[in-house]
């Protein structure tokens, strides 16, 4: 029973009031930091800014009752957000009704084949996708998050989509154009994170470097009326409205190859975490039940204005440090994001661009291990893996560049132990 109900094994513990009140706080902390974190990757997915924060209530509750996980929050992520942009952005114009309906279609066909994966007991295929894949991924990932937003932080018009070399090329040509208020902004905010970094545990530096952003812009205003200042979208509302994905062979079809390369990424990414979570705190894991988990996260909120969903590394550190004991402190924080956003979605339109852009030269340069970089370099074999998928990661599609990650990892496998099976 408890394979299909896990939450049936740690709900009883929630009869202790001080896990019950434990968990009830971090999930508050959760929801505070994810206000900025689901509006950013959001921006970077291509979605409009409303459905990173609905990629964290239902995807988040599902994954805490069903996963395998004690701490490990899911919604949206940083990596997983570029890659749905660099797939699905060919093929439809970002933030369109188009655009939106293929990126729920995708994220229903991620959630069927992680269940898929889930009732094969297929937890074993993850091991085709070496950590020096999922390294050299992230690195390039790091190095296209600020390529996307380069446009927003220096305030100048370069088409979304365009590659790093082209991006270099227009803002040497707009350098004269480059909106310096802008700038200021992005630095101030960038400051201001970094400035409230060892305060973090009190009050989330995102959080306090968005206000920071907003102020400023705000002041700018006052200062002078007529000022330009671009600001994200404002919100729908705090409620995650009905979707529904397109069910139809050619969208299917068409999905088939990115969908199964973003099930490995985000089944490595969630798996990864969840196990180093459970080995710092001494539980056991089970990858299968993680599967269900996410599986059953991004299908169900496919219908729930949910886009892909996957663990995400910073809300579970998060979470660990504000001593959750249960999943139910996510599922807190899936319940506080809904209150406190029915009170701050109309505040989102003075949130500036150029914030979100500092926001997320942050998160690129967390996304950077260089420490295990410097490891894996060492390493005459890994060193292939780490440069092809970094390269390739910046060179091709991203879907496609996992792939021939995985590939040259198996490759370079064969090489150094030429007798394993």
């Amino acid at each position: 029973m408890r394979r299909f109900l896990p939450f049936l094994a740690w709900w009883p513990l929630l009869r202790n009031r001080v896990v019950l009140r434990t968990d009830v706080l971090a999930g508050l902390t959760g929801a505070i930091v994810v206000l900025p974190q689901g509006v950013a990757f959001a921006t970077l997915a291509g979605m409009p800014p409303a459905y990173g924060l609905y990629s964290a209530m239902i995807p988040c509750v599902i994954a805490a009752l069903f996963g395998s996980s004690r701490v490990m929050v899911t919604g949206p992520a940083n990596a997983i957000s570029l890659t749905v942009l660099a797939i699905v952005a060919p093929l439809a114009h970002p933030e369109s009704e188009r655009y939106v309906a293929l990126v729920i279609t995708l994220t229903f066909m991620v959630g069927l084949w992680k269940l898929l994966a889930s009732l094969l007991r297929a937890d074993r295929l993850l091991a085709y996708v070496s950590h020096t894949v999922i390294v050299g991924f992230t690195t390039g990932a790091a190095v296209l998050i600020v390529n996307s937003q380069i446009r927003n932080f220096f305030g100048i018009d370069i088409a979304r989509g365009t590659d790093i070399a082209h991006t270099l090329l227009q803002l040497g040509q707009q350098i004269t154009q480059i909106n310096l208020l802008a700038v200021a902004i992005a630095l101030l905010t960038l400051l201001s994170a970094v400035l409230w970094r060892p305060l973090n545990r009190f009050v989330p530096a995102m959080l306090v470097a968005v206000v920071t952003g907003s102020a400023i812009a705000a002041f700018a205003r006052w200062v002078d009326p007529g000022v330009a200042v671009k600001t994200v979208d404002a919100l729908t509302g705090a409620l995650p409205p009905l979707s529904r994905p397109t069910f139809d062979l050619d969208t299917f079809a068409m999905l088939l190859i990115p969908s199964l390369a973003m099930t490995l990424l985000s089944l490595a990414e969630a798996v990864s975490i969840a196990q180093a979570l459970a080995r710092r705190r001494n539980e056991t894991f089970d990858g299968n039940q993680e599967f269900l988990g996410q599986g059953l996260a991004n299908v169900i909120g496919s219908f729930f204005s949910g886009y892909l969903a996957s663990g995400s590394f910073n809300r579970s550190g998060v979470n660990m440090a504000a001593g959750a004991v249960t999943p139910f402190s996510a599922i807190c924080a899936a319940f506080f994001l809904v209150a406190i956003l029915y009170f701050v979605a109309p505040l989102a339109q003075f949130l500036p661009l150029a914030a979100v852009a500092a926001i997320l030269f942050l998160v690129a340069w967390n996304l950077i291990d260089r420490r295990e970089i410097r490891y894996l370099l060492s390493d005459k074999y890994e060193r292939v893996t780490l440069i092809a998928t970094f390269v390739a990661t910046l060179a091709i599609r991203l879907d496609y560049a996992i792939l021939l990650g995985v590939a040259v990892s198996l490759l370079v496998k064969q090489a150094r132990n030429p007798r394993a099976p």
